[in-house]
């Protein structure tokens, strides 16, 4: 069996570091370090890749970022996502119930992706999320995902704020989600933010990803220090129920 093409690993390489780096240009330099590559190679790739609009170069100062026609290849991916089909409706009614913004995420790798995004239903300006990979152990949506797998996602641990759980904390949580069913995170990514998720599962009763909503913790929580009001979740657990019978995961 013919093994790994060594060019075609090497520009994923450089694809994954310009992802990972957000909005943030990278120069050939930059990228040659943080991969031990050569310059003249990191160059060639990337002239390669932008003839095919998989990156751009910004006009002053040279760097590198992701081009669009890759863009709209994750796009194309997203909208064959079949959980994201399903739950179409369902996330929209959410967002009107809930009043509050709308994630669906799905594992990958040790983040979780967002691949659908409901706006928060009010005319305040938003970012558009779907496509963004979120750190699975300070969002709800990425707890809701894990707890109910065999194993956590290997990776160090990283802390965003100072309510970050450690991994002792988090053991603890993950515990109590999966007798509940559900999940939140409490100022654990952003300070001052809340969110709150429940697993959808497919026809075989397998988690297949998270719905939740997401928001100031003045709006989703009675007090800065309490959980998402039971209001709010049991919209999100309908949601996600809804959702898994879409899915055949759920026979009533």
């Amino acid at each position: 069996m013919p093994g790994p093409i060594q060019s075609i690993q090497r520009a994923a390489e450089v694809l994954k570091l310009l992802a990972h780096g957000g909005a943030h240009q990278l120069s050939v330099g930059e990228i040659a370090r943080a991969l031990d590559l050569a310059k003249p190679t990191v160059h060639g790739i990337l002239r390669t890749l932008q003839e095919v609009g998989f990156v751009e170069q910004e006009v002053e100062g040279g760097k590198y970022r992701l081009g669009a026609a890759l863009f709209q290849i994750g796009t194309s991916y997203l909208d064959g996502n079949e959980l994201r089909a399903k739950a179409l409706n369902w996330s929209d009614t959410l967002a009107m119930r809930a009043r509050e913004a709308v994630r669906i995420g799905v594992m990958h790798g040790k983040h979780v992706l967002v691949v659908h995004h409901v706006f928060r239903p009010d005319n305040s300006r938003q970012t558009l999320d779907t496509g963004a990979l979120l750190p699975w152990n300070a969002t709800a949506l990425g707890k809701a995902l894990v707890a109910f797998g065999d194993n956590w996602p290997d990776g160090d641990l990283q802390a965003f704020t100072r309510h970050t759980l450690d991994p002792e904390q988090l053991h603890a949580d993950m515990n109590v989600v999966r007798d509940r069913d559900w999940a939140y995170d409490l100022h654990e990514l952003v300070e001052g933010e809340a969110s709150v998720a429940a697993p959808i599962r497919d026809r075989r009763g397998v988690v297949v990803g998270a719905i939740g909503v997401s928001g100031p913790v003045e709006r989703l929580c009675d007090s800065p220090d309490q959980p998402p009001r039971l209001e709010l979740v049991s919209y999100v657990r309908e949601a996600a129920r809804s959702v898994s019978r879409e899915l055949g995961g759920l026979s009533w």
